[in-house]
């Protein structure tokens, strides 16, 4: 389950790459492609002078707080079984979903170092902002990656990344759906399953 892909990893681990965003305007759209260039330029100040991987779990924790909905995409990639878990499970599970993320974005970023990513047309779609893009990797065809971006002219935060049409967040939901249901609906055990991809 936790091999075939982490909800946002492909597109949060090409944002440092980032080649350019439209003039900053009054838009909401607008604001949400400025936001994803001013991200994708944090994440890479702090990767260039960042050592150990431990290193750079440090400094890219702030970061991914401030720019990623972390507490609502763990609740939302729980799904149902936010509702049947203990106020404790829901607590060490959103903990060690965010240990996951960060560990899972750092180990990717040294893959990535040959993608350029070009951002596209913004646009609204119900209360939410999407930032298309284009991910170009070496002996690859281009990739088409729309970043979700919420509340873009208040507090924006990426809520989902859609790569060829396929919602991230809505994979890992269908992952982490899968293992509870043949695991008897035992958060617990996607808990520790979760912690042991940590020590990979």
């Amino acid at each position: 389950m936790f091999e075939r892909r982490m909800f946002l990893l492909a597109g949060l681990s090409a944002m440092p790459l980032l080649a350019a965003a439209p003039a900053l305007a009054d838009t909401n759209g607008d604001r949400a492609a400025a936001f994803i260039k001013t991200t994708s330029d944090l994440i890479l100040g702090a990767m260039r002078g960042a050592g150990s991987a431990e290193e750079r779990r440090r400094i890219l924790g702030p970061i991914i707080d401030k720019s990623l909905d972390v507490d609502g995409l763990a609740k939302f990639c729980l799904g149902r079984f936010w509702r049947t878990a203990t106020p404790d499970q829901q607590q060490r599970y959103t903990a060690v979903f965010h240990q996951v993320l960060i560990g899972n974005i750092t180990s990717k970023l040294g893959e990535y170092q040959d993608v350029r990513l070009t951002i596209g047309r913004s646009k609204q779609q119900d209360d939410v902002d999407l930032v298309s893009s284009s991910v170009e990797r070496p002996n690859n065809p281009p990739t088409t990656v729309d970043w979700v971006v919420a509340d873009a002219a208040g507090n924006p935060k990426v809520i989902d990344v859609v790569a060829e049409g396929t919602s991230l967040r809505l994979t890992q939901r269908q992952d982490y759906a899968s293992y509870l249901t043949h695991n008897n609906n035992d958060v617990d055990k996607l808990i520790d399953a979760m912690r042991q991809q940590l020590t990979q």
